[in-house]
């Protein structure tokens, strides 16, 4: 395939992310001021530890993040995604079931939930068959 037709596709799916990542911002910004109540908003908290296992397991020097090896910051950053995913569900859950917010708000917040779980599989996936992909 030529240099310019990669170069075009590669463009077109970092702007699908762009729009997936929007759109779960969209959601969760919804979640709130449809039922003007702003509450769900304490997922977003969950949702700014979720990149910070990627910027600790740089420091690491294992192969991979699915190795089974001991090392601490591997083991470290398995944990804080673990808090976060859980965290990011259980939060509107347990707002429902106080009666703090409504059934549309959560779902919504799942939705959102949802949206920003697909956009980064697919980010991890594009960086995993990128011949320059040097971010991660």
């Amino acid at each position: 395939m030529a240099r310019s037709m990669r170069t075009c596709l590669h463009s077109g799916r970092l702007a699908l992310l762009a729009i997936l990542v929007s759109g779960g911002i969209v959601l969760q910004i919804l979640a709130c001021a449809l039922y003007n109540n702003w509450w769900p908003m304490l997922t977003v908290l969950m949702y700014l530890i979720l990149p910070m296992p990627l910027i600790f397991f740089l420091g690491s020097n294992s192969p991979s993040m699915m190795s089974n090896d001991g090392d601490t910051w591997v083991n470290f950053t398995k944990f804080l995604t673990g808090a976060s995913i859980v965290g990011s569900i259980a939060i509107p859950s347990i707002l429902k079931h106080a009666g703090v917010i409504g059934w549309g708000a959560l779902t919504m917040e799942l939705s959102s939930f949802l949206v920003f779980g697909v956009a980064i599989l697919w980010l991890i996936q594009m960086n995993s068959e990128d011949e320059y992909s040097s971010a991660f």
